[in-house]
């Protein structure tokens, strides 16, 4: 199966789908499967824009309300997940996944389904320190702060993830998104890698020598989930990295040894960038040193937020792992460089913008083989508009590209039956209750996991949309989407009635929105 992976979406959804049918034209193959890594912006309309942290610059309409109201049909099956910059209050009605248009599915606010069998899980959000321990509070209208705390990572979403099965030598075939990068994950690039990453970005270097680049708690689930693939933004840059696996894991306190990680073999399936700006690298490549000129204090690519997200103090009190193997795996494993294990590929992408890496396409082997499906691509010719001119990527026509097959998107049991386990213990308010320990929580996950079988069809992977159908609860833009108007307010909460069956598939109440509308 063929697997599309962007970066950071910010609503330049026209531009992805032409940039990957660009690339289906020019290797003559069909992408199955297009995957996003935050900074979606599901904007339906001009009050939702008031549930976004961003300056009121950056308040624009998007693309998306196209694909919400049905004047555009989303030519790929799209798997997204929620960054920092997104419109909250939708994604808060589909906390445990939905399709936010059809085609286009949300896992969730922490989710995993299965793709023709293949696990791709995914958390939203990015890390705060000082959010990370409290619960779900945040409710509309929102303040200040909670438009900006809604979109921050919560333990209880960590602890989930961390309880999905974890790759193996003989299955290392899971995916995993991210908007945030897993601390310190540059430490595995080679001496070139890490040089040319902070030529690219020369004010990430402080974090990078510190080891505070990126996200604690997604280090502890990279250590802890091995997956064979993990996606991430963000950043607004292009890095890569190949970290090796021991065929056999360290016994618990065990001193493991890091060595060099290999740099990735060249895709010949990604967007190419020419990177004529970095050819003048450092000859010796043990050195940081990447520029003379004084290192800028701020990601000029990064939405500038009057709040504390820029704040690193803020940052710095970072709380332990929330599991035991989460803190067991906070040493780094050793690096193999040889094929004695197997190896999660790490890949960062851009936002969709001329000549950055922000797409790339890899093969991925799956357990079952899709079922057919109607033709999507007859689809008019302003659902490809083109990049800006002076980026090499070029809209095709759409009857360059054909399908016979459909990936089939289904449930993940692993995860119903976590979800299972863990509803009682989300919290709602500031105060997070406390979390059963490890052993009692796989215990749990378990037992929830033979309730699953037996009372969920298909014995938990039954088909996403033979129980969540796509439903319009808001109106579209007003004015044919001119903005103005609508921007007197936020909206009201909305009941989403694919969160309603959700819930009622694994029989636990609804906590989402309980006593709004549903349109």
């Amino acid at each position: 199966m063929k697997i599309a992976i962007e970066g950071c979406c910010h609503g330049q959804l026209d531009n992805i789908y032409s940039s990957v049918a660009d690339l289906e034209a020019q290797n003559n193959y069909r992408v199955d499967l297009l995957l996003i890594c935050g900074d979606f912006q599901a904007i339906r309309n001009e009050k939702d824009l008031q549930c976004m942290a961003v300056p009121e610059k950056y308040k624009q309409l998007g693309g998306f309300h196209k694909y919400y109201t049905g004047e555009k049909v989303a030519p790929i099956l799209t798997l997204i997940i929620g960054g920092n910059h997104e419109a909250s209050n939708y994604f808060w009605e589909l906390f445990h996944g939905g399709w936010v248009a059809p085609n286009i599915y949300f896992l969730g606010n922490a989710g995993s389904v299965l793709v023709n069998g293949l696990r791709i899980a995914g958390a939203s959000g990015i890390f705060k320190g000082y959010n990370f321990s409290k619960g779900y509070f945040e409710r509309q209208p929102y303040s200040k702060d909670d438009l900006r705390s809604i979109y921050h990572i919560r333990e209880s979403a960590v602890r989930q993830l961390s309880l999905l099965p974890s790759s193996t030598s003989s299955s290392p075939t899971t995916i995993f998104l991210s908007h945030d990068w897993p601390l310190n994950i540059t430490s595995y690039a080679s001496p070139s890698n890490l040089s040319q990453l902070l030529r690219k970005k020369p004010f990430f270097k402080q974090e990078v020598s510190e080891g505070k680049l990126g996200s604690p708690p997604l280090m502890g689930l990279f250590q802890v989930l091995k997956p064979r693939w993990w996606f991430s933004a963000h950043l607004h840059v292009g890095f890569d990295v190949r970290v090796w696996w021991e065929a056999e894991v360290p016994a618990v306190g065990d001193r493991v040894e890091r060595g060099q990680a290999e740099e990735k073999v060249a895709n010949p399936d990604e967007i190419v960038i020419d990177d004529d700006d970095f050819e003048s690298l450092a000859s010796d490549p043990h050195s940081l040193s990447t520029t003379a000129a004084p290192i800028p204090p701020t990601n000029p690519d990064e939405i500038t937020l009057d709040d504390l997200d820029g704040d690193a103090a803020f940052d710095v009190a970072v709380p332990p792992p929330p599991l035991p193997t989460l803190a067991d795996a906070i040493s780094l494993p050793r690096v193999i460089e040889n094929g004695d294990g197997w190896f999660t590929q790490f890949v960062a992408l851009d936002k969709c913008l001329p000549r950055r890496k922000f797409l790339e396409v890899v093969d991925v082997d799956t357990t079952e083989t899709p079922l057919p499906r109607a033709d999507v691509d007859a689809l008019s010719s302003s659902t490809t508009a083109p990049l800006p001119s002076n980026t090499e990527i070029q809209p095709v026509s759409p009857a360059t590209t054909t399908t016979t097959s459909q990936p089939t998107l289904t449930f993940d049991p692993h995860w119903l039956a976590i979800t299972r386990a863990f509803h009682s213990h989300i919290s709602l308010t500031h105060q997070q209750t406390p979390f059963p320990d490890e052993a009692i929580a796989r215990d749990m996950v378990s037992k929830e996991l033979e309730w699953v079988k037996g009372n969920v069809r298909e014995e938990g992977k039954v088909r996403i949309e033979d129980v969540q159908q796509f439903v319009q609860t808001a109106p579209g833009p007003e004015g044919g989407g001119s903005g103005g108007a609508g921007r007197l307010g936020q909206p009201p909460p909305y009941l989403n009635p694919q969160t309603e069956a959700f819930c009622r598939m694994l029989m636990v109440h609804s906590f989402v929105n309980p006593g709004a509308s549903s349109s």
